[in-house]
């Protein structure tokens, strides 16, 4: 297991110099989709109470038991703050049939665990002769400024680039990993309600989002649809309502109930992705995926969604939620993963905190 402290030094010296003034898609880079083989998963331990307020001692377990999922499969990259932070999140790990050979520990310290959102965005090249791989720095303020200190979430993809010493390109715009999706052939899918939101990038046209977003993640197309869903502090991050299975195939969900509030909402999104096209001129191959009874803690409804599942080398971990729903998304799921083995974990206290499995993870691809 591997233990690594690291200084903040100058971590742009790993950009070299025929780089600098030059964009990734320029460069060649660009960011595959999920579903493509991963060298490892990066996550941030939950330590925050405030994220889980009278509950983050039950989300342990099933964060531990996804772990383990994924660590049979790649290797679990774990940022914490201290060795007390490392030996507790390895007191977990030891009630599950974790494979202990894939995890490493990076003391890294970060205000909070939502690794999608400020982990580093990690993009290849397969034919760089020496920089296969590359890590964008978007900026990050905790979804439009809701949850400060952010401070530290904002710096780890820079200490991630240092660590690994890998090219790092830095936007200087607002940008969260579950706000995308991608399919890996050119096609990006976001949702206006999170990118457009004034809280991110008030000074940024939708145009000049989108040239943002084709040069640094290496695309040639944004997909846009309108909504998020119902208890999202996001503004509508498109990984609670769209996924990618492969090149041509989302997941959508879908609300059966007119009466619910996200009823309207997601027929609109559905509405708008039967009417997308891809590159090459062909419509998505667009599948209905249910939505969880709702789930409402101390009145609150939360965003609980079965499109917030993570594709890891060898199974699809979905969050469940112990609803007569539950059967029917894992099985809709596993029809487009014959290869993978979907996982369902009950995710009833980890979506407290507003997320869940996709939400706390990031991939790094292998090249």
């Amino acid at each position: 297991m591997k233990n690594t402290e690291i200084l903040m030094k100058d971590y742009e010296k790993y950009t070299p110099e025929n780089f600098k003034g030059k964009t990734p898609k320029e460069l060649g880079y660009y960011f595959p989709a999920e579903f493509m083989p991963h060298k490892a998963t990066w996550l941030s331990f939950p330590h925050k109470e405030l994220s889980w307020p009278g509950k983050i001692d039950k989300i342990y377990k099933p964060y531990s038991q996804f772990i383990a999922e994924v660590s049979q499969g790649e290797l679990v990259n774990i940022n914490v703050s201290d060795v007390k932070m490392k030996d507790f999140a390895l007191s977990c790990l030891s009630q599950t049939q974790v494979n202990l050979e894939n995890i490493n520990f990076y003391f890294h310290p970060t205000n909070d665990a939502w690794c999608r959102d400020h982990g580093p965005a990690f993009l290849i090249n397969p034919d760089h002769r020496e920089h296969k791989k590359i890590i964008v720095n978007w900026d990050f303020n905790a979804w439009g400024g809701k949850y400060p200190p952010y401070d530290l979430d904002n710096r780890i993809p820079q200490r991630i680039a240092e660590e690994e010493k890998l090219p790092l390109f830095s936007p200087k715009i607002v940008m969260e990993g579950g706000s995308i999706e991608f399919n890996g052939k050119g096609t990006a899918l976001t949702s206006k309600s999170c990118l457009l939101n004034p809280n991110r990038n008030p000074y940024l046209t939708q145009n000049q989002i989108e040239e943002y977003l084709k040069n640094y993640y290496g695309v040639e197309q944004i997909l846009w649809i309108d909504n998020g869903i119902a208890g999202d502090d996001t503004d509508g991050h498109v990984d609670d309502t769209v996924r990618f299975v492969n090149e041509n195939t989302v997941l959508a969900v879908v609300e059966t109930h007119p009466n619910d509030e996200n009823y309207q909402p997601l027929q609109t999104n559905l509405k708008q992705l039967k009417e997308m096209k891809l590159i090459d001129g062909q419509p998505l191959n667009l599948i209905e995926l249910p939505m969880p009874a709702p789930v409402i803690y101390e009145g609150q409804r939360l965003p609980a969604s079965y499109a917030n599942f993570y594709i890891a080398n060898k199974s699809v971990i979905v969050p469940i939620y112990n609803c007569e729903n539950d059967e029917v998304a894992l099985a809709i799921i596993q029809k487009y993963f014959p290869d993978r083995k979907v996982v369902g974990i009950d995710s009833t206290d980890i979506i407290w905190g507003l997320g869940s499995f996709h939400c706390l993870s990031q991939q790094e691809p292998d090249v």
